[in-house]
């Protein structure tokens, strides 16, 4: 009988590791008490100096907030990780530091602008009204902007998206090279110079009038360059498989693009439409040299002059009294809530239009 060898597995007892072999961190309420001592530290310097701006106690608890956590870190978790603190304490420094003007601008011009904005103020004109005296409204401006940003949205975003779809699914030569550049070219171009260039062509050269399509063309000029962009970089996300998959089906390419790409890609490109309208609804220079202002409702952009919300602020800030500052803030929280109902348009289509997988 032969002698069967059975291996079994050799148990050895290994220490485990020590708990006291893991390196000691800071406990997760420390970056906070570190800020609250900044804080009060920054405001007894501050205060201490002589110095009377808030802003200037600030950026000292800042640097002390930064200085303190990386000689926390350094002390109990090493050179290495107080490093990632120190990075970490700069990136929330900077978004405070980002945030506080964000939200001052708001609290500001909701307080001021909140003194006159009501109905009637939405739904009137400043029509017989003196700037020097209260009451008016910003209705004939709404209607403006809106027409006047329709208009070039309806201009800009064909133009735009077809000169994207060339770039990324077509150009491979010198021409798209040009396209390129001159794109890079319009898309640091200041709006001054689009409204400059509307005026010598369209009003001197032509000799058409002052209306809101002349503004509205030079708003298109300013839009362009971003639409291009952004829906430039949204079909490049597109996966070449879709296009080869669905070029190897024997469907032909402007099919592919049309069926295929565009229906992928459409909630980048929807943001990024919005958010270009969101850019262009802001722009006074362009309107204040091409549309004139008016203080009267003109719903036909083609004829005559318009007004538009940041031409009624220039206009009523402009005019340098109690009442006419009321309306210029009044109309600022109106345009801020405009560009915000489009910024958060743009999320819900993105949103809506996200592949589901």
């Amino acid at each position: 009988m032969s002698d069967v060898m059975t291996d079994k597995p050799q148990v050895t007892n290994r220490p485990l590791p020590s708990a006291g072999l893991r390196r000691p961190r800071l406990p997760r309420w420390a970056p906070a008490a570190c800020a609250l001592a900044a804080a009060a530290v920054g405001i007894g310097i501050g205060a201490g100096a002589g110095l009377s701006s808030r802003i200037q106690w600030g950026l000292i608890a800042a640097v002390l907030f930064v200085g303190g956590m990386y000689a926390l870190a350094a002390r109990v978790e090493g050179r290495r990780q107080a490093k990632d603190r120190l990075a970490t304490s700069l990136v929330w420094v900077c978004f405070l530091i980002a945030v506080v003007p964000l939200i001052s601008l708001i609290k500001e011009t909701v307080g001021r602008g909140m003194k006159v904005l009501d109905g009637g103020f939405l739904t009137h004109s400043m029509s017989g009204v003196l700037t020097i005296q209260p009451g008016g409204g910003v209705y004939h401006a709404i209607i403006g902007t809106l027409e006047q940003v329709g208009i070039a949205t309806a201009v800009a975003a064909p133009v735009g998206l077809l000169t994207a779809i060339y770039l990324v699914e077509y150009g491979r030569g010198r021409l798209a090279k040009v396209v390129t550049f001159f794109v890079d070219v319009m898309t640091g171009i200041p709006s001054i110079v689009a409204g400059l260039f509307i005026l010598s062509f369209w009003i001197l050269m032509l000799d058409f009038g002052y209306s809101g399509f002349a503004g509205a063309m030079a708003l298109a000029i300013l839009m362009m360059p971003v639409v291009v962009r952004s829906t430039e970089e949204m079909l490049k996300l597109v996966p070449n498989e879709l296009r080869e998959a669905s070029l190897a089906l024997g469907v032909p390419k402007w099919r592919t693009i049309l069926k295929v790409v565009l229906p992928t890609a459409i909630g980048g490109i929807a943001t990024g439409v919005t958010l270009a309208v969101a850019r262009i609804a802001g722009e006074s220079a362009p309107i204040v040299l091409l549309v004139f202002g008016s203080q009267v409702i003109n719903n036909n952009p083609f004829d005559g002059a318009q007004s538009s919300l940041p031409y009624y602020i220039y206009e009523q800030w402009a005019a340098g009294n109690e009442a006419s500052y009321d309306r210029a803030w009044a109309a600022a929280l109106v345009l801020i809530a405009f560009v915000m109902i489009l910024n958060l348009a743009a999320r819900g289509v993105a949103r809506w239009k996200a592949p589901k997988h």
